[in-house]
């Protein structure tokens, strides 16, 4: 099976008001391990968007790394959506537009 084909997941984490300065991947993984990040997320009562071209956007971003400011938007607009969904204001779905298919490499000043 390819990887491609595998189920994939990231998990981010961002405190708006502690000492992040972006979100940042607290998980990632494939297979058993996608598996376990979602089913893990559900259990905590967390929200999980299904969204391929963002989780293999946040594929190619190291664990315990902040999230390149190329995917801020998206990110940001992801997060939005679930605090409106949380105050009883959102839609069913949100509407993300992720372009980009692969992420350059980045610098630490980048990040």
């Amino acid at each position: 099976m390819s990887r491609t084909s595998r189920k994939s997941a990231a998990a981010l984490v961002y405190d708006s008001h502690g000492h992040d300065d972006a979100p940042r991947i607290v998980a990632k993984g494939y297979g058993i391990v996608a598996e376990m990040i979602v089913q893990r997320a559900k259990e905590a009562g967390l929200y999980v968007h299904q969204s391929p071209e963002m989780v293999s956007l946040l594929m190619q971003v190291d664990v315990d790394s902040r999230i390149p400011p190329r995917l801020y938007q998206a990110v940001a607009e992801l997060l939005a959506w679930l605090h409106r969904l949380e105050s009883g204001a959102g839609d069913a779905s949100p509407v993300i537009d992720v372009v980009a298919t692969e992420l350059p490499p980045h610098t630490s000043s980048e990040l």
